[in-house]
Formats: C-alpha cells, structure tokens, sequence
C-alpha cells in the first residue's frame, strides 16, 4: 500500500485531518520539557552534591525551572527571599535618591537572599524578566550562593 494513501485512509478513520479537527485543549500533560544545564557555586554545590548537571523539566519559564528545582532539592529557602527583609542584607549601605544606569529588582517573593543569585547564560535573571524569563534547551542557569568568609 501506498505510505500516503496509509495516512489519508488512517487520517479518514480519525475524523478528517488534523487541520479538520479542532484543536485539543493544552493540558499539563502535554507541556513541553526543557533540558538546562545547571552549575552550581559555593553552598547550593554542597546541597545538590554536583557542581554541573543536566536538568529537564515541564515548561519554559525560569519559574517552571524554579518550581521543579526545588521539588527535587530543597534549596528554596537557601536561595529565594519571600519578604523585602529577607532580600536585604543589614549591612547594605543606604540607597541614594538618584542611582546611575537602570536598576532592575523581581517583586517581592520572587527575589534572592543577599548574596544569592540566579542568572541565564552569565546574566542576572532580573534583567532577563525575572522569573518569567523564557528558558531554551541549552540553557546555562546558575545558581550562586558563595561561601563568605570575614574577619
């Protein structure tokens, strides 16, 4: 038989071809995945045991990536700040009225312990759109949480 002729009789059982049918809603279940390559710095190396990995999650947000991470490591805590507090060291020397260049800071919930951060491909997340950063096979996203030694 035919290979085309195979697919227009299979395409006829089905109902017409998949430009005759309606689309089928999107589910959770059909939501790509997308495979970065994460390294890690200082304490979140020690947590996750690895200082480079390969990870596949659902979806194509830093979120999503965020989200599933942290399912599989318990690092949020470590990582993310829930409160303006939480994100700000109280050592930071006070912020002038007018600051050079642009500044970019996530909402609160969505930033980074002092001295932890999250960036793509060598750039701050912040200036990539924060969480809702879109992410790509390839990826490189890294997790910095240095070691801090002081006097």
């Amino acid at each position: 038989m035919d290979p085309n002729r195979a697919a227009t009789a299979a395409e006829e059982r089905a109902g017409g071809t998949t430009a005759d049918r309606p689309s089928a809603p999107v589910t959770d279940r059909d939501a790509a995945t997308t495979t970065v390559t994460v390294r890690c710095t200082g304490h979140v190396r020690d947590a996750v045991g690895a200082h480079e990995l390969e990870f596949t999650f659902e979806g194509d947000r830093l979120r999503d990536f965020l989200e599933s991470f942290f399912d599989e490591y318990d690092l949020e805590e470590m990582l993310i700040a829930e409160t303006e507090a939480d994100a700000t060291h109280s050592g930071w020397a006070p912020v002038p009225d007018d600051l050079p260049g642009t500044w970019r800071k996530n909402p609160e919930g969505e930033q980074t312990r002092p001295y932890a951060r999250v960036c793509i491909n060598g750039r701050f997340n912040e200036h990539l759109g924060g969480f809702e950063a879109e992410l790509v096979d390839g990826d490189r996203v890294a997790l910095i949480y240095p070691f801090m030694f002081c006097c």
